[in-house]
């Protein structure tokens, strides 16, 4: 049988929208894909229901597609805030990443930290204003990650060793004296790695990045 062009989109699209119900309606609720719009949340329960065997099985049809496209829901920030009038100022990544250049994780500024500036400097504006709102409630700014890896992938990335090794920040996460709020702009998949570590002369063994 055979479909002129308009026909098989049609088909096309019923297939998909019948594997879509399948994996939202016949499979397990176990299985299905949960996405809060919160990363923090959704990294939480990825964790408790991944098992203590090793596996990149994903948790269901629907996740598998999505990170094989790399599908991924842009985060929402609590505050705008904006990287490129800092750096303009003469802040460096460190002051507010605090560790990134001494472990394995880019902490996220706390809200007391931007409140040692921001008590004086800008308070009239309105991001200053819930930024201020925040402190004065006791509680830590709900920053979103921008970067990330699916659990699936077991990656483990360590920044310290990078900075030491003079990489520049820019190089995985763009010109950030460009960027207001930070957004994705590099695909740090296996390829944009392996590449610069060949270019570097880093080891590629499977369990420089992977566990």
């Amino acid at each position: 049988m055979r479909f002129r062009s308009g026909q098989a989109v049609v088909v096309f699209a019923f297939a998909g929208a019948l594997g879509w119900w399948f994996t939202r309606t016949a499979w397990p609720a176990a299985w299905q894909f949960s996405d809060t719009g919160n990363a923090t949340v959704d990294r939480q329960r990825a964790t408790e229901d991944q098992s203590l065997v090793f596996t990149p099985a994903h948790a269901s049809a629907w996740d598998a597609v999505r990170d094989f496209f790399d599908a991924r829901t842009a985060p929402v920030q609590p505050i705008a805030y904006t990287h490129k009038v800092h750096l303009a100022n003469g802040m460096q990544c460190v002051q507010c990443h605090v560790g990134v250049d001494t472990g394995p994780d880019a902490e996220l500024p706390s809200v007391k930290l931007c409140m040692i500036c921001h008590q004086a400097i800008a308070v009239d504006k309105p991001e200053i204003q819930k930024l201020a709102a925040y402190y004065q409630r006791g509680e830590d700014i709900p920053w979103q990650r921008v970067y990330d890896y699916p659990h699936e992938a077991h990656v483990k990335f360590n920044h310290a060793p990078h900075i030491r090794a003079g990489v520049d920040c820019k190089l995985c996460h763009g010109d950030m004296t460009r960027q207001t709020v930070a957004v994705r702009s590099v695909d740090l998949n296996m390829g944009y790695c392996v590449d610069c570590h060949k270019a570097r002369r880093a080891s590629i063994e499977c369990d420089t990045c992977h566990y």
